[in-house]
This record gives structure tokens, sequence and C-alpha cells, in this order.
């Protein structure tokens, strides 16, 4: 069995990257197959764990905007055929809508939905065309010649990132990272339900707020109080309970329980924070600091801007660079997003 994704385009790396994460973290086995930019397929899923696998690429991942059960691929050509040949009642519920998206293809999408709305319709019994909101949605991938026909049995939230943008949230500060991209930096950590994430500069909370909707215990630290409350009251408002935040210099912290991960976005202006030490020293104590609070194989996923450079430093203190991605937010500011390992 195989699943098609429709991923996001604004990162050329990210979006695969968050998908492998997932997929190692989850141990899912599957056969990984690049269509086209933007287009994945999951090839060679056991029947069993199908379902399973949908479940979850549906609940964890931000860069995707679809997930669909690829039913058939046919040609253009033998659309009609095609079509007439795959038993719909195992997928069509009552009512259902077709929806064509094309990709380097120039086919008519409304006279395709309407065509392939028609076989389906001449071909089974017992239901109709609701186009407003239908029960059942087939979801139809146009790439050049090849048609993907799918069916989408379950749907990512794609409001929840517009609704949780930092300034809709109940404690808002300037700066705050976009919920995708937050969600992303905590798959990138392979993170498991239960496990203990710790954002030892926690601001508003939005990291964690992701870690916690996958299902992780959540440590949120902060040198100022205003953040420290604040992360608590945007934690409480999404109905996140399992947590606790502090205020403490990450310095100083002592974690009673290693963490799981680390998942952060150190706060840009950190060099001015200590008198003389400079950006390299603080940015040493921090993964010092850090480095006792993990567990040996727990992973680092760190924003900074390109103006930091850490890799200098890595090897001294004792990390490893794992992974690392590049994104240009403004003419000014490049944020790198880093994945780090302690040395075995």
């Amino acid at each position: 069995m195989e699943l098609l994704l429709i991923q996001s385009q604004e990162h050329n790396k990210l979006p695969l990257a968050e998908l492998n994460a997932v997929l190692e973290t989850e141990e899912m086995d599957v056969e990984i197959e690049k269509v086209h930019p933007g287009i994945v397929l999951l090839k060679n899923i056991a029947e069993n764990v199908f379902d399973d696998y949908y479940r979850i690429l549906v609940r964890r991942l931000a860069y995707t905007h679809e997930v669909h059960h690829l039913i058939s691929k046919i040609s253009y050509g033998d659309m009609e055929e095609g079509v007439e040949s795959i038993n719909w009642s195992s997928f069509i519920d009552d009512n259902f809508a077709v929806r064509v998206k094309r990709i380097d293809s120039d086919i008519d999408t409304v006279a395709t939905e309407r065509k392939i709305g028609s076989i389906i319709l001449s071909n089974t019994d017992g239901i109709s065309v609701n186009l407003s909101n239908p029960k059942s949605f087939i979801r139809v991938i146009a790439n050049e010649n090849d048609l993907y026909l799918c069916y989408g049995k379950y749907q990512l939230n794609k409001k929840y990132f517009e609704e949780m943008k930092p300034h809709k949230r109940p404690f808002f500060h300037p700066g705050c990272m976009s919920p995708k991209l937050a969600r992303c930096m905590v798959n990138l950590s392979r993170i498991r339900e239960g496990d203990l994430v710790l954002d030892p500069f926690c601001g508003t909370g939005g990291i964690l707020m992701e870690a916690g909707i996958i299902g992780a215990r959540l440590v949120g630290c902060d040198i100022d109080w205003r953040m420290k409350k604040g992360t608590a009251t945007n934690l409480d408002y999404i109905g996140i309970t399992d947590y606790k935040t502090h205020v403490v210099d990450i310095r100083e912290l002592e974690m009673y329980e290693l963490a799981d991960a680390v998942v952060t976005d150190p706060p840009y202006g950190i060099s001015t924070t200590t008198s003389g030490e400079g950006t390299s020293g603080i940015f040493k104590s921090f993964l010092i600091s850090i480095k006792h609070n993990m567990k040996d194989d727990a992973l680092l996923v760190m924003a900074s801007p390109d103006s930091i450079d850490i890799d200098s430093i890595l090897d001294e203190v004792g990390f490893v660079l794992h992974e690392r991605y590049a994104i240009r937010m403004h003419r000014s500011l490049t944020r790198i997003i880093s994945v780090i390992a302690k040395k075995e």
C-alpha cells in the first residue's frame, strides 16, 4: 500500500528532512520515492500498519499539506478505463467530491474533476456528489501525463498553524517563531510521545506547545519571569497540562531528569547578557550546560542567526553536527537550524 504526500514548497529541504525524521522516530518501514518537488510517495507499506502510519503522519507533520491513500496511478489518456477499474464503493461513503491539483500539467482541472466524478457515479451505486461538505474526498494529482488517484481518509488541520500564530495567543512577545517551524524543529529532535523535552529559552512557549501536542512531557526555562509565566499561560490555553516552567539562567540549570531532547531558539542578543564574555563564550557556556542536562542519545535542535558561528566550539564542548538547514527570513537575517548530537 502507498501514501502520497503533498509537501510545502516554503523550503527546499526542510519538508523532506522533517518527514525522514518522523519516519525514523516512529520506526516506519517504508520506501520513499520523490515523484516531483513537493510530491512524495511512501511505498510498500504493510496493510496491518497502514492506518497507523497514516494517522501518525497527519498528526505530526508541519511542512506537509496533505497525506492521501494512493489508490492508483494511470495515464491521462487512459483516464476513463483506469477510473472504471477501481472499486469506489470501498472508498466512498454516501457522498464525495473530486479535486484535481496540477503539477507540471496543463489539463483542464474543472473538466477533469467533472469527468472523473461522472465515471465514479456511473459505476457506483448509492452515492452522490457533495462539493461543499463531502463525506469522502478524492484527490487527483496531475503530474505531466500521469494521474495519481487518491483517497483522503484523514485530513491535516491546516487551520491550526494559522490560528496558533504568535500574535493570536494569550501571551505574545515580538520575535516569536512560527508554529510551523517550531513543530518541524520538534520533529527533527526525534521525540516520541512521553519523552521529556526541554526548552531552556522558552520565551512565549511556542516550541513547547508543539512538543506538547505531539505528546511530550515538557520543561521550560527562562531567565525572565514574565516569559516563564507567559509560557504557562499559552500552554494552558491549548490544554497542555504535563509541563513545568522555571525561572533560571541556563548556565545554572540542573535537571533532576535528563532530557530526551532539547529544542530551543536562543535570544539572538545573548552575547550582550554577560559583560565581557562575548558571543563564543556565551554559547560555549550554554552548550556545556545543556550537555550535562541531556541523555547521551538526546538531540539538541537549535535555531541561530547565520552571524553566530557555533561550529568552532562544538567539537571542543563534545558535540557533533548531525544536520543543518538555512532559512532566509529577510534581507538581514538567515536563521540556521542545527541538529546536534553528543559525541559517542
